[in-house]
């Protein structure tokens, strides 16, 4: 799944606001293959040579203790644990653990045989004892399960029992789209494999009619739950055990939530309001539209059938196997599905156009769309066409359906959805308007098209466990998308905008003590939205990059290929990768790699010189401890296997020397280096870890910098680094703002991406102080250069890099009430709203808010109209996340208002009062709009990541304790479920800021006065 927040930030784009849009730059001066990843590091392969003939007897112990697993299995019972309980990967996939979590995520309880540790050291306060509450939500015989449900503050959570197991699923459902009901059936083939007298399995928001078994039995009780998400049927006598058929009828409603078998509004051609039924299952949402297992490891094929009217179109997971009339409808059967998890069934019904093609290796591809604009489509047709041989290649396996489609729906909560054979997106992510579709957009969907095709394989085709483990799907659909959009659109460099865009990200949150190790363990729904975040994605993606560097594409390739032949149609624990990269590349990739996985955070190396005894280079000395944001190092050891790699002013291109740093300090020698030649660690900035400079090395780099000698993603690593360091109070402010004059003359939008993230955090931090304003004059001296070779105009011969940085530029400068920026913008705009010509769609984002900061409510009434009048919800969200820059508090609270409008979709009403808040005047105002509104956003989204997401920024711009506070409270009397872990790192990120005026403003005043 694709998340809608994060990259495509300034440009409107769906991943969040306050960040450029996805980040790249032009030549890297590096010779690097994949992501700066062509160089290898020697050294690193050295060191763990010593080490590398044991791989091999590991390997053999491994398969022998898989074979005795599966043997003690058959017999019934054995623990899954391995050598300091850590999950030993299975050939085949286990019956389903149940386990009882708190909700801190800790497993408290364990109710079988079976039993489970998983990390090596939780940062997660695991509580021993379970709260109960002393009024659950529990009913014993009801057959609706619409109520809604308050979660507790310690929620017990239970796997489903393991006695009975699902092996096909027979479903058919009538949506109704006009009384937006449906009505369904399915029976269910079940194996029980130890004698039970009850059936539990997932339902929720349903009403259960009738339920059977195919000998004639019916249960003599029906318990649901809906704080359970269950539904149970118990038999007068035990079901022996065998294979059995359980029949289901059904009623739900096709509900507004974006979640389960939902309803998507539109406007059809003739302009009138019509919906469609859609389906978002992932991760526990099956259940909402049909009865079932509804976990990962309980896979099962499915033939699924839909009856519905006759001039919409009806699509699932394969193709179309046959249809019949049912009265004043048409009923479609579609083709048995592989074996699949539940929450990659999809089902969409409505109206739609569609463009199509078949891949060089024989896949129908159609790329569906809203009626009358299938030309739209052409651009992701294109892509995914190209983007299915890549991928077999890469994987060495075949796509294994005959058919995918991609489509388009206007009402979504993420950015896509991975659906086998039927993959879901926002408009936003799918749809490409050549006249009014900005550079920045195209590239979006290029990488969201080429995010969920790779889940075919690596998720879909070999699945999860269980949740713990949703890194292996998303973390690695993070990595290969850049690997295929570098391999299909190369003038993107597309892999040095991944520093910024995935690695960066990652560090930033993963610094805090309220992070998560990369796999935790997580029981209850609401609690695996918020694994759903930069360390599942972008920390996966990041360490899955450094893997690669580490045992080369090769052998990467042959291990992928291993794993996902060894594992298809089954699940898996992080260890099974770990098995088949170790088996295919001869490393330790297990030892390695657990450090990064299991731990939660990422080390500093600190960093000290001194000549060599020899006179003929230098000895670096290395320390490495765990970097946190405010700088207090924690009790507990923590030691890493980091990658240390150097380069040096004598061949900046080069690795001139590297190691593995495997304990807390160590050496390394660098050849050829003179006193006054400058040092660089970790070039291309492919190790997950920071680096600490002593001064004088610091020093010797800026004038690298100056003349751009040191390659872009070393300048950009290393603002980055100083940046931390800052942040952590090791450093003062001043010397990043000194840093950054270095900069004046940079041309390259990664780097100037790096520098506007930055600019960004002081920005919204001296907003506290009164010395904002002189922070924006040294911002505008920062840009004046760069803004001044870009123009407004297109360049003659300019790349596609240079488009992106002349709206990161523009924003920017808007952002910052610049007089020339602002006069230009007022002339485009109005030339855009009356006879021409078209705003280049690249600049449109930093004209409208250039032109509503300068504003009044005219400007912000004719913004209105501009809204209403587009089709493209591109343009629709260029506009509403524009309208937060407006300085009128008056119109910021209009602004709030229409975020809650049924004008605003559900899906965008977050990045509208998140737009109020980045704001200084809009900040207080959006937070207040929050609690007031508390109660109605809940029952809007009922948790979930976009509520999250919403906390995150209505919150963590403020900067003192009383706020923290504030906040702190708040949410502990309004209980907020799937939000808990964020709302807690904000109230660390709202001290942290705190702590960080108390520490450097008089320094910061001091320095801006003086420019």
């Amino acid at each position: 799944m694709f998340l809608s927040f994060g990259r495509a930030a300034a440009a409107g784009g769906c991943r969040g606001i306050g960040r450029a849009a996805a980040v790249s730059c032009g030549d890297t001066g590096i010779g690097r293959s994949v992501g700066g990843i062509g160089l290898r590091t020697s050294v690193w392969r050295r060191e763990v040579l010593s080490i590398e003939g044991k791989v091999h007897q590991r390997l053999q112990l491994h398969w022998q203790r898989q074979r005795q697993l599966q043997r003690q299995r058959q017999l019934g019972g054995v623990s899954a644990s391995g050598k300091n309980g850590v999950l030993l990967p299975l050939l085949d996939r286990p019956a389903p653990l149940r386990r009882v979590y708190n909700r801190s995520g800790a497993a408290v309880v364990q109710s079988v045989a079976v039993s489970v540790l998983v990390g090596r050291r939780l940062q997660l306060q695991p509580t021993t004892t379970t709260h109960v509450p002393e009024e659950p939500c529990r009913r014993t015989y009801s057959t609706s399960l619409t109520e809604k449900v308050k979660m507790p503050e310690a929620k017990p959570f239970e796997r489903l029992p393991n006695a009975v197991k699902p092996l096909h699923y027979q479903l058919s459902i009538t949506p109704d789209l006009k009384s937006l009901t449906f009505v369904g059936d399915v029976s269910i083939k079940i194996e029980v494999v130890k004698e039970t007298n009850r059936i539990v399995l997932n339902a929720l928001d349903l009403e259960i009619k009738a339920v059977n078994l195919s000998d004639g039995q019916e249960p003599s009780k029906v318990n649901v739950s809906a704080e359970d998400e269950t539904a149970e049927f118990t038999f007068n006598k035990p079901l022996a055990v065998g294979s059995y058929n359980l029949n289901v009828k059904f009623n739900g409603e096709i509900n507004d939530k974006m979640k389960g078998l939902y309803r998507s509004k539109y406007v059809n051609e003739i302009g009138v309001e019509q919906y469609a039924a859609v389906t978002q299952f992932e991760s526990t949402d099956a259940r909402r539209c049909f009865p079932c297992w509804d976990e990962p490891a309980c896979k099962a094929t499915f033939d699924i059938a839909l009856v519905v009217p006759p001039k919409l179109v009806a699509l699932s997971n394969m193709p179309v196997k046959a249809t019949k009339s049912v009265g004043d409808l048409i009923k479609y059967d579609f083709e048995t599905t592989p074996i699949m998890s539940t929450y990659l069934v999809a089902v969409v019904v409505g109206e739609y156009d569609y463009v199509e093609d078949k891949s060089s290796d024989g896949v129908l591809v159609r790329v569906y769309t809203p009626k009358g604009k299938k030309e739209q489509g052409q651009f992701a047709l294109e892509v995914a066409t190209k983007v299915l041989p890549y991928y077999k290649d890469y994987f060495n396996i075949a796509y294994p359906l005959p058919k995918i489609d991609l489509i388009a729906i206007a009402d979504f909560s993420a950015g896509a959805m991975e659906n086998w054979g039927l993959v879901t997106y926002r408009e936003t992510c799918l749809l490409v308007d050549p006249q009014n579709t900005s550079a920045v957009r195209k590239q979006w969907i290029a990488l969201v098209v080429g995010h969920e095709l790779a889940h075919q394989w690596f998720g879909n085709l070999v699945t999860m466990e269980w949740w713990t483990h949703l890194w292996l799907n998303e973390g690695y659909a993070s990595f290969v998308e850049f690997l295929c959009v570098n391999h299909l659109f190369p003038e993107y460099d597309i892999w040095t905008q991944f520093v910024n865009d995935i690695y960066i990200r990652a560090l930033e949150l993963d610094c805090l003590k309220n992070s998560h190790p990369i796999e935790v363990p997580v029981g209850h729904p609401s609690e695996i939205d918020e694994i759903f975040d930069d360390i599942s994605y972008n920390k996966g993606a990041s360490v899955i990059r450094m893997l690669h560097y580490y045992i080369g594409d090769e052998d990467f390739r042959k291990g992928m290929n291993l794993y996902l032949t060894r594992h298809q149609y089954k699940n898996t624990f992080t260890e099974d990768l770990w098995a088949a990269l170790e088996e295919a590349s001869k490393k330790p990739v297990g030892d390695v790699m657990s450090t990064w996985t299991k731990q939660m955070g990422f080390p500093v190396v600190k960093i000290s010189s001194k000549p060599s005894g020899d006179g003929k280079g230098c000895i670096l000395s290395l320390e490495q401890s765990k970097y946190c944001a405010d700088g207090v190092q924690p009790s507990e050891e923590y030691v890493w296997m980091i990658p240390i790699s150097v380069s040096t002013s004598k061949n900046p291109g080069k690795e001139s020397a590297s190691t593995v740093l495997k304990t807390k300090t160590g050496e390394i020698f660098v050849p050829d280096v003179g006193p006054n030649d400058w040092i660089k660690v970790n070039p291309g900035t492919i190790g997950y870890y920071r680096t600490q400079y002593p001064t004088d090395m610091l020093e010797r780099l800026v004038p690298a910098i100056r003349d751009r000698s040191l390659p872009p993603l070393d300048r950009l690593g290393l603002l980055d680094e100083l940046f931390a360091m800052v942040q952590a109070g090791h450093t003062s402010t001043i010397e990043v703002l000194k840093l950054m004059n270095a900069f004046e003359a940079e041309e390259n939008y990664t780097v100037w991406s790096s520098i506007s993230n930055v600019l960004t955090k002081l920005g919204v931090l001296l907003s506290h102080t009164d010395c904002d304003e002189a922070f924006r004059k040294y911002e505008k001296n920062l840009l004046s250069r760069i803004s001044k070779r870009l123009g407004w105009n297109p360049l003659a011969n300019e790349t596609h890099l240079d488009t992106l940085l002349r709206g990161l530029v523009l924003g920017r400068l808007a952002w910052l009430d610049d007089e020339d920026t602002v006069a230009e913008a007022k002339k485009k705009f109005e030339q855009h709203i009356s006879n021409g010509p078209n705003l280049q769609a690249d600049l449109r984002s930093a004209c409208y808010k250039a032109v509503l900061r300068a504003g009044d409510k005219d400007t912000y009434d004719t913004m209105l109209k501009l809204y209403r009048s587009s089709d493209l919800h591109e343009e629709k969200d260029r506009i509403s996340r524009a309208l937060g820059a407006t300085k009128d508090v008056a119109l910021l609270s209009k602004v709030l208002e229409f975020a809650m409008s049924e004008e605003v979709r559900s899906q965008d009403t977050v990045f509208v009062i998140m737009s109020v808040a980045m704001t200084r005047v809009g900040r207080e105002l959006s937070w207040q709009f929050f609690k007031d509104n508390w109660k109605v956003l809940i029952d809007r989204y009922q948790g979930g990541f976009l509520l999250a997401r919403l906390v995150k920024f209505t919150t963590e711009s403020f900067a003192t304790e009383e706020m923290a506070r504030e906040v702190e409270t708040f949410f502990k009397e309004h209980k907020s479920p799937g939000t808990e872990r964020t709302v807690q790192q904000a109230v660390e990120t709202i001290r942290l800021n705190a702590s960080w005026l108390a520490r450097d403003t008089d320094a910061i005043k001091k320095f801006l006065s003086s420019q």
